[in-house]
């Protein structure tokens, strides 16, 4: 991020909307889809979250204690994913630094691409655990559907597409990073790329019941 953009987002979280947007709108490196992916998962689960918490009803007794599991953990991923929003930004910022350095003499070369390989790992790593965020909004919404307020099921639905959103997002991100390692480095990657399949087919499934719910 520019010293401009560090100082017009302190944070995402600190972020107004319509500053994020500008940023994001605007000719610098962060933030962009890392970011957006990141930002996907947090408002699926913020989306879990107010489902569930419009699930506190008397009739809903029996399932308290489920609920309120649910909004809990719902609230640790929205801020897990919000963090982690800030995080892809910064890991951007240090592949351009690392891009940058000297390369005169071969010890400078050297340098320079133990600080590359380092850093689009450090950067392929923040979408990989936006995944696993975006998984366990997934897993909550599908928990959440059969005992959520019917009121409010679209916003299950919205959820789901949200998460799917930051895994296909991530997907992208993960990739172009690999593409630039050895293949031992992104090796590492292989099991969260066959997980992104998982989440966004359970998450299109999760989206076809919210249908099916609808429309009876």
């Amino acid at each position: 991020m520019t010293q401009d953009a560090a100082q017009a987002i302190t944070t995402f979280g600190d972020s107004t909307l319509q500053g994020y947007l500008d940023e994001l709108a605007a000719k610098v490196p962060a933030p962009g889809g890392g970011a957006v992916a990141a930002l996907h998962a947090a408002q699926g689960a913020a989306l879990v979250a107010m489902v569930a918490r419009y699930t506190t009803r008397a009739k809903d007794a029996e399932n308290r204690p489920v609920i309120d599991r649910i909004i809990l953990a719902a609230d640790i991923a929205r801020d897990r994913a919000l963090a982690l929003a800030d995080a892809d930004a910064a890991a951007f910022t240090a592949v351009g630094f690392a891009y940058k350095m000297a390369k005169e003499t071969e010890a400078q070369q050297a340098a320079r691409t133990e600080a590359i390989t380092a850093a689009l790992l450090g950067a392929a790593r923040v979408p990989a655990a936006v995944v696993a965020a975006a998984d366990e909004v997934v897993s909550l919404a599908t928990e959440l559907l059969p005992i959520g307020n019917p009121n409010v099921v679209t916003d299950v639905g919205a959820a789901a597409d949200a998460a799917r959103s930051a895994a296909a997002s991530s997907q992208l991100n993960i990739a172009i990073n690999v593409a630039s390692l050895g293949v031992g480095a992104g090796a590492e990657f292989a099991p969260v790329l066959t997980q992104i399949d998982e989440v966004i087919a359970r998450a299109d499934a999760l989206h076809n019941d919210v249908i099916a719910a609808i429309t009876g």
